[in-house]
This record gives C-alpha cells, structure tokens and sequence, in this order.
C-alpha cells in the first residue's frame, strides 16, 4: 500500500508535475482542505480566465506564501484571481515574473494531511521509529526463541569428543622451563 502511494507520487514528478498542499479553506468546493493538486508548468500566454495556479501573491498583499487560485480576469500580462469559495475577487492584480506557470492538472483529496503531519519531526519520528522499534523487538524475540530450542548436548556427544581429546593431549611434549 505504501509503495502504491509512493509511487503515485515519484510518477508525476518524472512527468514533470509539481504538487502542492491545500492548506486554507478559499478553494473549499473544487480543493478541499488537504487535498493535493497536481500542476504542469506551462507557458504564461496559455494560461486562460478559468484556469486555476499556485502562486506568490505580490508583495503589498500581506501575503507570503503561496496561494492557489482562478484566474478571474486576463488583461495582457496582468492577472486577478480568486478562491472558488470567496464571494470576492482576490484585492491585487499581478503579472507573472516568468515565461512559466504552474496550472493545475488534477488532484487527490485528503492526501495531503499526510504531508502536513510528516511536516511534524515528532510525527515524522514516530512514523519511522516504532515501525523500527517493532521490527528490532520482533526480531529480538525471534533470536531469543531459536536459543533456546538449541540441542543441549548429550553424554552422548561428550564421549564422542573425550577419545579425541585424549589423543590429542597424549601428542603433546612438556616444555621445560628456566628456575631463576
């Protein structure tokens, strides 16, 4: 199931697409909170009223991160945008630095509550430390158990070893050792 996920997620980057999390509630309707949307980047002169990007919004907004909006209105180079769910247009207009931008292509909802919480160190920790943890333990428990099934040996056995070692203390020579 993980490896699906991931996958789902490695693809699209080898295709190109960037993605991002919804984390405000203005797209709510079409890009639920912790929906992931999925954008190509394409050239500024395609994007078109209806169209739906992620964005910086300019610097006098009061805003600094990024925002996911549609296009509300095109004139030329200048754009104005607003969330699905506002009843306004967004209060700026703004032109796009590049000759890109990313548009949005698909999306996957709630997803992205898991790269809020992975966004967590404590979570994070806890997502890889206890299935490690559980992994060491159950491996402990394994070992411990296959010691002790091991054959105690047998008189049995110990007359086996008793003639060869006989033998082999019978070839040995005392050394003589230097009194002072």
């Amino acid at each position: 199931m993980v490896a699906v996920l991931a996958l789902g997620f490695i693809l699209p980057a080898l295709f190109g697409l960037q993605r991002y999390v919804i984390i405000g509630g203005s797209m709510t309707g079409t890009y639920d909170l912790g929906s992931v949307v999925f954008e190509e980047n394409v050239p500024v002169e395609d994007l078109r009223v209806g169209d739906v990007i992620t964005y910086v919004p300019p610097a006098d907004s009061g805003i600094d991160t990024l925002v996911t909006h549609r296009i509300v209105e095109r004139d030329g180079d200048t754009f104005r945008t607003q969330g699905d769910a506002n009843p306004d247009a967004d209060p700026w207009t703004f032109q796009l630095d590049g000759e890109t931008q990313n548009r949005v292509s698909f999306h996957v909802p709630y997803v992205g509550y898991a790269f809020i919480a992975l966004g967590d160190r404590a979570t994070r920790m806890a997502v890889i430390g206890l299935p490690a943890l559980v992994i060491a333990l159950y491996s402990l428990v394994e070992l411990v158990g296959v010691l002790r099934r091991r054959p105690e040996p047998t008189d049995e056995d110990a007359a086996i070893d008793v003639p060869a070692q006989r033998a082999a203390d019978a070839t040995r020579t005392p050394t003589a050792g230097t009194g002072v």
